[in-house]
């Protein structure tokens, strides 16, 4: 593009990052592939028609391609104001699913509206990174004022109401993303002392009360309970091989419970095989690693935690999902970011990756302070 042409589309393209747009293209279209494949047969389960599950997830596709540049293009402040709006609608809606909210799987996390799905979860995660970040970051300008503290009490309500849903893997998640964001800002010895036993204290509490969690963590370590789950999956990646058996032709997905989300990653191994397997974890390591890179090298110490957390939060996100289909980790339901079908979590991963570039751009060096 022109240097003279100063609208915000060539603003926007001149300074975003273009490997991680990149990237993100690339899973867009893995996902679009692997939906074809994997959605027909979860239609049939559920009886809708064929491309049901295709169909919503091109429209998702889209959705998100949309949140993504238009959040992308945001000012560093913009950003800041767009995340507390956002927390403050999903800390509530979090509330609101608790009473009304639809239960599925032993949970209450989703609003029903017009036939879609809402989980106010998937939204809250991103956006408390990036006000956490910011409120530790007024530590330098106004050092009496006790923002560790202030952050903490937004963290904690927020937990809470992910555990009274409840969903251990969505607290696991934001959990880790909020220290990685904390350790960024300068986290304090004190600080460091406090979250690990505060984990540790948690980690037990939540072992011995959800008896799901016992009963996968259990069965994770001890190798004469198998998991019906976990089988197949590994059944499916195994039987792919190196090259796959072709797009289509897995039989395995037949078996697997809910094929296009959850274990869509075993659906690529069986049909792709390892190679692409291996080509989806290098699209996602490269997306984070440039994305943590790009923050380190911003001088604002609100734009390197934010945004360093916020990469940290998609990359662990595909961490996890994949460790689970590989059998590394136990059995969690957790989508893979920009691969699984489900709106809420594509539109918040688009919503997630589209404030780490905003926070990211090569402007953002020539604007260090947030007025």
């Amino acid at each position: 593009m022109a240097r003279s042409d100063k609208s915000w589309f060539a603003e926007w393209w001149r300074t975003v990052d273009h490997g991680i747009i990149a990237g993100v293209a690339a899973l867009f279209c893995i996902g679009m592939l692997l939906s074809l494949a994997a959605g027909p047969v979860a239609a049939a389960d559920h009886g809708y028609t064929t491309f049901h599950y295709v169909q919503r997830h091109a429209i998702f596709v889209v959705a998100a391609a949309l949140v993504l540049i238009t959040t992308s293009t945001l000012s560093e402040a913009w950003a800041r104001r767009l995340a507390f709006v956002v927390f403050l609608i999903s800390f509530l809606l979090m509330a609101f699913v608790l009473v009304f909210g639809h239960t599925a799987g032993g949970s209450q996390r989703w609003i029903r509206v017009a036939g879609f799905s809402l989980q106010p979860s998937e939204f809250v995660k991103p956006s408390l990174v990036v006000i956490a970040a910011w409120l530790l970051a007024q530590r330098q300008t106004f050092p009496r004022v006790p923002w560790g503290v202030i952050t903490f009490a937004l963290f904690a309500p927020t937990v809470g109401l992910l555990l009274l849903q409840p969903d251990v893997g969505q607290t696991v998640l934001l959990s880790a993303a909020f220290v990685v964001a904390f350790f960024v800002s300068g986290l304090p010895f004190a600080w460091a002392a406090m979250f690990a036993a505060g984990s540790v204290a948690t980690s037990v509490l939540i072992f011995f009360t959800f008896s799901h969690v016992r009963m996968r963590i259990l069965s994770y370590f001890n190798s004469d309970v198998g998991s019906y789950q976990l089988d197949r999956a590994h059944e499916a990646i195994a039987r792919g091989g190196l090259l796959g058996v072709g797009p289509g032709e897995g039989s395995v997905k037949d078996a697997l419970p809910d094929p296009h989300t959850d274990f869509i990653y075993s659906v690529a191994g069986e049909e792709l095989g390892y190679v692409a397997c291996l080509g989806l974890i290098l699209i996602f390591a490269f997306i984070c690693l440039r994305g943590v890179l790009g923050a380190s090298r911003r001088a604002d110490p609100y734009l390197r935690a934010a945004g360093t957390g916020l990469f940290f939060l998609l990359g662990f996100q595909a961490f996890i999902n994949i460790g689970v289909n590989v059998g590394i980790l136990p059995t969690k339901g957790m989508t893979l970011p920009f691969i699984s079908y489900g709106g809420s979590s594509m539109i918040a991963s688009a919503f997630t990756l589209g404030l780490g570039l905003a926070l990211t751009r090569k402007r953002a060096e020539f604007h260090p302070g947030i007025k």
